[in-house]
Order: structure tokens, then sequence, then C-alpha cells
């Protein structure tokens, strides 16, 4: 089972903008332990793959280890930490994608 990390930044930017459906929210992230496979693949910076999956009009932004999620045994998956770092409506998903692989580029996977 994988590892699913929420930053608190982001914990209270869902439950400022989502109020009563954060619990839903916070349930669809955690069901990544189960399925780690789960989520749109959005690009990568060296070994770190940015994914997002989505709920109503909002947009969840996780990293994770690409490497090990494709090729990885079962229990290499099951070790594998997913770490939620950004949200996004869907006029702002450009920019809040480009500002995840600028820390990536700059800082890498421990800046988040």
């Amino acid at each position: 089972m994988a590892a699913v990390r929420i930053t608190r930044a982001l914990l209270q930017e869902i439950h400022s903008k989502l109020k009563g459906q954060s619990e839903k929210v916070i349930k669809l992230m955690l069901s990544l332990e189960s399925e780690p496979h789960k989520g749109k693949a959005l690009g990568h910076v060296s070994e770190v793959v940015i994914k997002e999956i989505k709920y109503e009009k909002f947009r969840f932004y996780f990293i994770t280890d690409g490497r090990t999620l494709k090729f990885g045994t079962e229990d290499e998956v099951a070790s594998l930490l997913i770490k939620f770092v950004r949200m996004s409506e869907k006029k702002n998903q450009q920019k809040i994608i480009d500002e995840i692989k600028n820390i990536l580029k700059s800082m890498g996977f421990d800046a988040f």
C-alpha cells in the first residue's frame, strides 16, 4: 500500500475552498494508497512524475517516483510515497503545473 501525504498548506486550502466537501476530496486523495496508478500524468522532472486527479472543477496535483510507479515490483510500489502539493481550477492549471516543475527543477522532491 502506497503512502499518501498532503502538504499542510494544501489541506488548509482544501478546507477553506471546499468546506463541507473537503472530507470527500481527502478520501479521494487517500484512495491512491490502494490504487497508486490512478490519475493523469502531466509531465515529469527527472524521475519525478507530476499527476493530477479531478474533483468537480478542481484539480489536485501530486508528485511521485515515476520509475517505481512504472517499473517497480509489487513490494516497491507498496512502499511508494505519493505527495499532494497543489490544487487549482481549470483556468489556472498550466500556471500551477509550471510552478511545480520549476520547484522540482530548482529544489527537488523534498522542497514540498
